[in-house]
């Protein structure tokens, strides 16, 4: 492994900011590659796809680079790629297109491990047409989502199932390739939300077995750009078209107007800066990849660890749950305090921290609320040791 954070962290320019960021969750610092890729794209001409001129070929360039791109993050096939502004609004379209083939008494299962954007979706197409919402529920101690309890959730009315890969709150990584294999026994569509586990795991659509894979570019430090993923084209091509162009063929069939072609060069630059996390990487993009989030994994595994037995020690401090297998994410509260005067506190010393009033999603499943809320730690590839060290000194002055 040749994960040199040093080296990573001279790729942020904004780093140079003073703070401390574990707000990684709600998307991680640009690395300057991509900025100037970004840049160097709105400064060359480009048109709409379609003439026989440079400009409107650079354009479709620019979106078929960004399809093979998202292709190699997550083991699919860059005809199969979906581009739109965020995961959310994709997540949202593709609701939209597979609840018009639901009828009364149907039904779709959402956890509660989920963000609200993968949740709200289903809940209101099922509700449009009758549908029912059931729900797979975390246990309250570890934040692990069984996926046992999808054998009794998934029944012979089920039309699809949505869950996470990763939670952005507490980190825990459900075991998605059973709940998919039951699923698939009644024939449900699969959709996968890894936007929280793109930054830090290798991704395998064809090992995970979803039918889609919705991920954010944001996540990893790319631009506002979101990509869904099928892993089969014949149920894209299946679905009805959105497109504003009667002749879509393909992904393009569920891609609204034209694209943000900057922004589609930054991803591919963002793709490209993952690929090189790990100096010893080598081969294709692909290889690359799996090679260089392998070394991230391991190398966020560690501080994760350190972190949470550091937090843990602490008497006035609850790390809330304890999956097994995690993503670096971690949600905490202190004793007596309301988390947002501590995300104040600890922002007086430098430290970017979000706090959750635990009203909504996760923590509200958790009973967070009812303590004040929570505080969420989202590591990302350019923390480091010294930052971990900071904020645990930063909170043991609170005890």
């Amino acid at each position: 492994m040749a994960f040199d954070v040093a080296r990573i962290r001279g790729l942020f320019p904004a780093l140079g900011d003073g703070w401390i960021h574990f707000d990684g969750a709600a998307g991680m610092l640009v690395p300057e590659q991509v900025a100037s890729a970004v840049s160097t794209a709105m400064r060359a001409p480009v048109s709409g796809p379609g003439g026989a001129f440079p400009a409107s070929q650079r354009a479709e360039s620019i979106v078929a680079a960004a399809r093979r791109a998202v292709a190699d993050l997550v083991g699919g096939e860059p005809e199969a790629v979906v581009l739109g502004p965020s995961a959310s609004v994709l997540l949202s379209r593709l609701v939209d297109v597979l609840s018009g083939t639901w009828t009364l008494g149907d039904e779709v299962v959402v956890s509660r491990l989920d963000e609200q954007a993968n949740i709200a979706p289903w809940v209101r197409s099922a509700k449009r047409v009758g549908a029912g919402v059931r729900w797979g529920e975390i246990d309250i101690e570890t934040c692990e989502l069984p996926a046992w309890q999808y054998e009794s959730l998934v029944g012979p009315r089920t039309k699809a199932v949505s869950v996470t890969y990763a939670s952005g709150s507490v980190g825990t990584r459900p075991d998605v390739p059973t709940v998919v294999e039951i699923a698939k026994r009644v024939g449900a569509t699969v959709v996968v939300d890894a936007t929280y586990a793109a930054p830090f795991l290798p991704l395998d659509l064809n090992a995970i077995g979803a039918d889609a894979l919705v991920v954010s570019a944001q996540a990893w430090g790319g631009p506002a750009v979101g990509a869904l993923v099928f892993r089969d084209q014949r149920l894209l091509e299946s679905l009805p078209s959105v497109s504003l162009d009667p002749n879509a063929r393909g992904a393009a069939r569920l891609e609204l107007g034209p694209h943000a072609y900057p922004l589609l060069a930054g991803l591919v630059a963002s793709i490209d800066y993952l690929a090189g996390l790990d100096d010893a990487a080598t081969g294709s993009r692909r290889e690359r990849l799996l090679t260089s989030l392998g070394s991230a994994k391991s190398y966020h595994a560690g501080l994760l660890a350190q972190l949470s037995t550091e937090l843990r020690s602490m008497r006035h401090v609850m790390v809330i749950g304890d999956a097994m297998r995690r993503i670096p994410a971690l949600a905490f509260t202190v004793a007596d305090r309301k988390a947002a005067e501590v995300a104040e506190y600890l922002g007086e010393q430098g430290l970017c921290v979000f706090a959750d009033e635990g009203t909504s999603g996760v923590f509200a499943s958790l009973g967070v609320g009812e303590v004040g809320g929570a505080l969420r730690i989202g590591l990302a590839h350019y923390s480091n040791v010294f930052e971990i060290n900071q904020l645990v000194r930063v909170l043991e002055d609170l005890g």
